[in-house]
């Protein structure tokens, strides 16, 4: 069964970059479409960005689009996100899950199950 783990979250200042790290174990990475999820507090989980497994198509939300950078190195099992030009709005955990993929082969911001891992915590002061 495929776990995930992320890391690499921390305090930055408003216009720095981060990069978050999702791990996995247990299972092929290559068999798996990945989503980014964050969840600033009291608010619901949202939808930040994802890649397919096959066609390597990805997925943007319009408020990180031209921002962050999500990409795959099956060699490592690991999924990143490159997040630059950071703003405090961005401050959530993030969490990165399996998600579903269409018949065209582009991932969708859906979960294939209903379990958060840990997370990592990222920060942006003013």
């Amino acid at each position: 069964q495929l776990q995930l783990v992320e890391s690499g979250g921390g305090l930055v200042q408003a216009g720095g970059s981060l990069r978050l790290s999702c791990a996995a174990s247990g299972d092929t990475l290559a068999y798996h479409a990945i989503g980014w999820f964050r969840q600033a507090p009291g608010e619901e989980h949202e939808g930040v960005s994802c890649i397919s497994q096959d066609t390597g198509k990805t997925y943007y939300a319009d408020s990180v689009k031209g921002r962050f950078t999500i990409s795959r190195d099956n060699a490592k099992n690991t999924v990143y996100l490159q997040m630059s030009s950071l703003k405090p709005e961005d401050t959530a955990v993030y969490y990165c899950t399996t998600v579903q993929v269409s018949m065209r082969g582009q991932c969708l911001m859906a979960r294939t199950d209903t379990y958060w891992g840990q997370g990592t915590q990222v920060t942006v002061s003013s």
